[in-house]
């Protein structure tokens, strides 16, 4: 089986995420898994090697990605200047870099000179500062690889959350939930399901925005008037949709189990339970882009960088996700290829099992 090229963006250079990158990568399995390719600097990456002190980890530099040593850790150096370093504090600086290593792991990502991306946490002040064009990884890599819609969708075994809405001010939030947006979420999470976690049928659960789920209209009217009627042309279309839930109700009665993708209004309504039911061990994935990246659920770690005491279980669980999605994706085409070919491609038969109110 060909080894999968791993294009892994350094993020805050003040931060977590080269320490988790080279703890990681230390793991003496990993090479024989995949080929890392990391996009930053000797330089630096040198400065946080002495910091945490791998028994092993050996790479080769390179000016470019165009000749991958297929068993070896490859650092491709992004930039030659020398940088301060100022441990726990993002900067101008740290944006700059961080922003760099991005944009060039990108860059490759498109001509295909790696396989998938896994990118490490940045500083989002810092990055504006340094001109990002962007709130965030995932509208960044949308706009760049020009879809109209992608879906933050985060990840830890078989809890899979996605959001409506990203990155916004709470008081925008309402303003911003439609019919419209929450279809095109919905079949983004549907289509990932099947395509990147290979779920034939997936049944999807789609929360409330207010309390209670509006209680009918007593506390809001986005429930019936918005959401329930966007379930109900979800299911016309033969998807397996519920809803709309009270979040509070659903997660603490673990109706999340039962379900295998979960579609919550805005960010903290759907991160907030899962960094609390999987911290340390979930995954960010950015559906509905033509490529894949994934990245840790945690941030840049300001008050712990340098002290040698991060963990990388996230980091290492976006590395194997990715490399995971890419071979579902490839097996995926693969199989809807051969059923076009042979004439068999039909509409899928509703299962036995589903629950009334997800076939309604």
């Amino acid at each position: 089986m060909t080894k999968v090229r791993v294009g892994i963006s350094v993020g805050d250079i003040n931060g977590i995420g080269l320490e988790v990158i080279i703890k990681s990568l230390s793991h003496p399995k990993i090479v024989e898994l995949c080929t890392p390719v990391i996009y930053g600097s000797s330089k630096v990456l040198s400065y946080h090697k002495n910091i945490v002190r791998p028994q092993e980890f050996n790479y080769q530099n390179l000016s470019n990605a165009q000749n991958l040593t297929e068993d070896r850790i490859n650092l491709i150096n992004c930039w030659n200047e020398d940088v301060m370093i100022n441990l726990g504090v993002p900067s101008e600086e740290s944006g700059k870099f961080a922003y760099i290593s991005l944009d060039q792991a990108t860059q490759d990502l498109r001509q295909g000179l790696i396989d998938v991306l896994v990118t490490a946490p940045i500083d989002k002040h810092a990055m504006s500062l340094a001109g990002f064009p962007a709130t965030g990884h995932t509208e960044y890599l949308t706009e760049q690889f020009n879809v109209a819609e992608s879906l933050m969708l985060m990840v830890s075994d078989d809890l899979r959350i996605g959001v409506v809405t990203n990155h916004l001010p709470l008081k925008d939030v309402a303003s911003h939930i439609t019919q419209e947006r929450i279809q095109e979420k919905a079949l983004l999470l549907h289509k990932s399901l099947q395509m990147d976690f290979g779920i034939e049928k997936p049944m999807i659960a789609i929360l409330g925005l207010n309390p209670h789920a509006g209680d009918q209209g007593l506390i809001g009217h986005e429930e019936e008037e918005i959401i329930r009627p966007a379930i109900n042309n979800l299911k016309n279309q033969g998807l397996l949709i519920g809803g709309p839930y009270a979040a509070d109700g659903f997660f603490g009665s673990s109706h999340y189990r039962e379900v295998d993708g979960i579609l919550a209004m805005y960010h903290d309504q759907g991160l907030v339970p899962f960094k609390a039911l999987s911290f340390g061990k979930g995954i960010n994935f950015t559906a509905g882009l033509p490529v894949v990246r994934t990245s840790p659920d945690h941030g840049t770690g300001a008050t712990i960088a340098g002290q040698n005491i991060a963990d990388e279980s996230s980091f290492l669980r976006s590395i194997y996700l990715a490399i995971d999605i890419f071979r579902s994706r490839s097996e995926y085409h693969d199989a809807h290829k051969n059923r076009l070919k042979m004439g068999t491609l039909k509409e899928e038969e509703e299962g036995e099992d589903i629950p009334e109110e997800f076939s309604e």
